[in-house]
């Protein structure tokens, strides 16, 4: 199932940022964007929608309005700046009301809710379980080129940012996705992996030899960076 979903916002950099989380949701299809209520109103009358991100501030008609005036209103998560709107906009029954700057952590929140309602199976960036999870169940799906790549977390040794992309390294093959490291970060298992540099998170279990400054995986040396090193003192007993 696919949920046909428009964002609504003039704030460009606002929709890129939904649009960038919305990625790691194979089961969210984007069907148009918009910068301001009225245009949005006119795509509603032409297509179906499920799902509309929508800022409520916006300059001719504000969201809250849109909703009111649209017949079978589609689903709404408020996306807006300003807190005051929020009691408004639960009146609406909205899905949920995201403050800006949004956090991917409370952007997942939201999707829960989305999925929720539509009783749709969950499969997206963040940490996935089987109905009885052990370790090795636990998985995550990486947007990779133009599909979504299951990958099992224990078979990853470590990931290496570069830039605005992450390199993924298995034992056998390397993945590389559009991604910040500090959001992979925040999915991982705690327990499982660490971060030993601004540029490297490790799995730990998968160190083969380490030293007061660096870490080796795979023949390959990863350096400890000085802000990690108290860390990983703790974690794997560095002297």
């Amino acid at each position: 199932m696919k949920i046909r979903t428009l964002i609504i916002d003039d704030e460009p950099h606002a929709i890129e940022v939904i649009e960038k989380y919305v990625e790691h949701f194979p089961e969210i299809e984007i069907t148009g964007k918009c910068s301001n209520a009225i245009q949005a109103f006119q795509l509603l009358q032409q297509s179906k929608t499920d799902l509309v991100f929508l800022d409520i501030k916006m300059p001719g008609l504000i969201g809250t309005d849109l909703i009111r005036s649209l017949k079978n209103p589609p689903r709404v998560i408020f996306t807006t700046a300003y807190q005051d709107y929020a009691l408004e906009g639960f009146d609406l029954n909205a899905v949920d009301y995201l403050l800006k700057p949004i956090p991917f952590d409370r952007f997942l929140k939201a999707m829960d809710k989305v999925f929720e309602l539509y009783k749709v199976s969950l499969h997206k960036i963040r940490i996935a379980e089987q109905p009885t999870p052990q370790k090795n169940d636990v998985f995550l799906y990486l947007k990779v080129e133009r599909k979504m790549v299951k990958v099992n977390v224990s078979d990853i040794y470590w990931i290496e940012s570069l830039k605005d992309y992450i390199k993924v390294v298995l034992k056998n093959k390397v993945l590389i996705s559009k991604q910040k490291i500090s959001l992979l970060e925040k999915l991982l298992p705690e327990d499982l992996f660490m971060r030993i540099h601004r540029s490297f998170i490790i799995s730990i279990r998968h160190i083969e030899s380490y030293h007061s400054y660096a870490v080796e995986m795979l023949g390959k040396q990863l350096p400890i960076g000085r802000h990690y090193k108290a860390e990983c003192y703790k974690r794997i007993k560095i002297t």
